[in-house]
């Protein structure tokens, strides 16, 4: 195709869900409770981490940290889906989709980052409780959390920019709720070979290795937790990372469904609704997963609470 005819799109189509007209405001309006309860929940974790000091230690600083992520991902997503959802197809501008595509790489990838630190400070306060509050210190812990997202925000900047310069000259049409790599690359007339082993190659870099690292640490820590003589003292133990674990299957176990399977031929459909669990269900279950089964969350909470009743009957 001669390049001076060809005419680069500046809009896209994403086509989402083909929702049912019987039950689309049923659908917005569980769309809309996902994306109240998980802003709110994981801005309740944040403002009880920064001011409740019994809540200042590495564990909830880095949860924190994870919060955000899960503000800033669910605010990308679900807008836009809540208006797919309405008018069953949406148009955005293309400069739209890269941005939207940006953020939700930003918030992924910082995602398995912090995932994989809480894997490491589990490790380290049940399998090297003496040197714990030696090597993870409140300097530590910011040194990994600003180098985490700088390093996270320049690699993906980066890579959608090489993205951008691609040619895109139709169809504009993306089979998809939201502008994610692959139905991105699949619109694009330009040769797109150079670039997924790039993008392999980051995925095995902030994805993959992390998994195995997280996996590493739990074998180690389920070791230890085994050395441990008495049964209440296991399950106290492992009581504090049942809740990591929980969301690292789900979050990683949909993410290996979406980007690994599908070379075998899985319906992209089912591509589509896998998802949503790490785009739309992990926000919303971080918050509760953590809150429900921690015992510290519980006292705070219920600290602050006595605190308000009080306050009001005076």
């Amino acid at each position: 195709m001669d390049e001076l005819n060809v005419t680069r799109i500046t809009t896209i189509h994403l086509l989402g869900f083909q929702t049912p007209q019987n039950i689309k405001y049923f659908v917005f309006f569980i769309l809309l409770m996902i994306y109240c309860v998980s802003v709110c929940g994981n801005l309740l974790i944040i403002t009880l981490v920064s001011y409740s000091k019994s809540l200042h230690s590495p564990m909830y600083f880095f949860l924190s940290q994870l919060s955000v992520s899960d503000i800033l991902l669910i605010t990308d997503i679900l807008p836009n889906m809540l208006h797919l959802v309405l008018v069953e197809e949406t148009i955005i501008s293309f400069s739209g989709c890269i941005v939207q595509f940006y953020l939700f790489a930003v918030a992924e990838t910082l995602q398995c980052v912090l995932l994989t630190v809480m894997s490491y400070d589990r490790y380290l306060a049940i399998c090297k409780p003496l040197h714990y509050t030696l090597i993870m210190n409140p300097q530590l812990c910011w040194i990994m959390m600003i180098t985490s997202w700088t390093l996270i925000i320049v690699v993906v900047l980066i890579n959608t920019f090489t993205i951008a310069m691609l040619k895109f000259c139709g169809p504009n049409i993306i089979n998809h709720f939201f502008c994610d790599l692959n139905p991105i690359l699949k619109i694009s007339c330009s040769d797109t070979t150079i670039i997924k082993p790039v993008f392999t190659t980051l995925s095995a870099i902030f994805v993959v290795i992390p998994f195995f690292v997280i996996i590493i640490s739990y074998v180690y820590i389920i070791i230890t937790i085994f050395e441990i003589p008495s049964i209440t003292g296991r399950q106290k133990v492992f009581s504090t990372c049942s809740s990591h674990l929980t969301v690292v299957f789900i979050y990683f176990g949909t993410m290996f469904c979406v980007y690994l399977v599908p070379r075998r031929g899985q319906l992209w459909n089912n591509s589509k609704s896998l998802s949503l669990f790490y785009t739309v269900v992990t926000p919303l279950m971080n918050p509760i997963i953590y809150s429900l089964r921690n015992k510290d969350f519980k006292e705070v909470v219920g600290k602050y609470i006595n605190l308000s009743t009080n306050s009001v009957q005076h």
